[in-house]
């Protein structure tokens, strides 16, 4: 019986899909990428924000018209959609034969059986429960880098955000778990460790009353075979010197930060119950490039929050201008229901939020191209993500590079190299954001 899985949203929900994976590789399951082949269809749906919900309703409708044509014996939906608008679509989809909260992920193969038994049942735990880590992983991404989850839920209940009430309060996962489970993704070729969690700063208040980010960084730095460690999701106000010197320190992390601070203007964050203000977030983005002068730094932010007036624009456009990220995304508001943004007033139109974030996204690749032009001359040690067909080219990741969200550098070379082997390469060139380059021979 052959499987076909859908994960959609963000990677900590890919980290979900791929433990899932693997309890039902472990039951003889096999999977297929093909609908026509599939059996069964598992749906890891995403409702962060509008759009992310409209895919993961249009996925679900599209694979319960499968399930309609006789194609597919079960439709199982999983996930944060799953989770926050259960009783909707066992209403309104009713193709779908089980739904599997966010913290229910290791019924999954419980579920299945079920189903193939003719019996329909939906799974759910408190949405506090203890994350799910006992489990073996199928790795979907590609086996030479994956993403660790440190943590789940969140504690901020920021005014415009649904996790906490998908994904409960903040846990971390014991670190006994994720240095076992590091220790098996290493053994099985995966060489870089991205971690992830809706906050990656807090790791370890709740279990050991204290940051243990810093802690954990230096024993996954121990494990023979990883070469780098990535941070994800770093809340400005949680970064500590401590966190900053293990990064500075430590050959394995790299000198790369993501930190999302949402918008700068003080007004607008006060709204949106973020715990920094712009003085804040100056000396924060300082320090780190102080102490680590060649770090990357990415961020996030949101275009037309309720009550951002066109001065809270402008000044949020300084401050980009200003602070240079490297690394830069904007998303218009998504007005989500059951939040506290979504009833406040001054609702901005959709299409000053879109124009607001397009003229963000033009200053930022202005910005992007100069400093991928700043990197000619440099020598980089890089990660190899595959080939260019019929060209003696291969496609690479810096440090500077976090998958899926970031650049490449090309690397020109007749090599014989394989995926996720490391090289030193002299960058000769860019092509906008992207790096060009040849192997370095000193």
């Amino acid at each position: 019986m052959k499987i076909l899985f859908v994960s959609l949203g963000c990677d900590k929900n890919l980290v979900d899909s791929e433990k899932m994976l693997g309890m039902l590789q472990e039951k003889g399951y096999t999977f297929t990428d093909d609908e026509a082949e599939a059996d069964v269809v598992v749906v890891n749906t995403c409702c962060f924000i509008g759009d992310a919900k409209e895919e993961s309703i249009n996925t679900l409708l599209q694979m319960g018209e499968l399930k309609d044509s006789g194609q597919v014996k079960a439709l199982i939906a999983a996930g944060c959609l799953a989770q926050r608008y259960r009783e909707e679509i066992q209403k309104e989809i009713p193709q779908v034969d089980a739904i599997i909260g966010t913290t229910a992920i290791d019924e999954i193969v419980a579920a299945l059986e079920e189903i193939l038994a003719g019996q329909k049942q939906n799974h759910y735990e408190d949405i506090n429960a203890a994350p799910v880590t006992e489990t073996n992983r199928v790795v979907t991404t590609g086996g030479h880098f994956a993403y660790l989850k440190i943590a789940e839920g969140c504690d901020k209940h920021c005014t415009y955000c649904i996790i906490p009430k998908v994904r409960g309060n903040y846990r971390s996962v014991p670190k006994e778990s994720l240095l076992k489970e590091a220790r098996e993704l290493a053994d099985k070729g995966v060489r870089e460790l991205i971690l992830v969690a809706q906050e990656t700063t807090l790791y370890g208040v709740d279990l050991y009353g204290k940051k243990e980010l810093p802690g954990l960084l230096h024993e996954l730095a121990q494990i023979p075979g990883i070469y780098w460690i990535r941070i994800l999701y770093c809340y400005p106000e949680e970064i500590t010197d401590e966190l900053i010197d293990a990064i500075a320190t430590e050959p394995k992390v790299c000198n790369y930060l993501d930190i999302p601070i949402q918008h700068a203007s003080d007004n607008v964050l006060k709204r949106m119950g973020r715990r920094t203000d712009q003085a804040e977030l100056r000396a924060i983005i300082g320090k780190l490039r102080e102490k680590i002068p060649d770090i990357c730094l990415r961020t996030t932010l949101i275009s037309g929050f309720p009550g951002e007036t066109q001065e809270d624009f402008e000044e949020l456009y300084r401050f980009v201008n200003e602070m240079e990220f490297d690394r830069l995304g904007v998303f218009p508001y998504s007005q989500e229901e059951d939040t506290p943004a979504a009833t406040m007033e001054d609702q901005v139109p959709q299409d000053v939020k879109e124009f607001r974030r397009d003229e963000l996204m033009e200053l930022q690749q202005a910005i992007a191209f100069d400093k991928a032009e700043d990197m000619v001359g440099h020598i980089l040690t890089v990660m190899i993500e595959g080939k260019v067909a019929d060209e003696e080219t291969y496609v690479a990741r810096t440090y500077r590079d976090a998958p899926n969200v970031d650049g490449y550098l090309f690397v020109n070379t007749s090599a014989n190299l394989m995926t996720g082997d490391f090289v030193n390469v002299l960058v000769t060139g860019s092509n906008e954001y992207d790096l060009i380059g040849e192997i370095y021979h000193e």
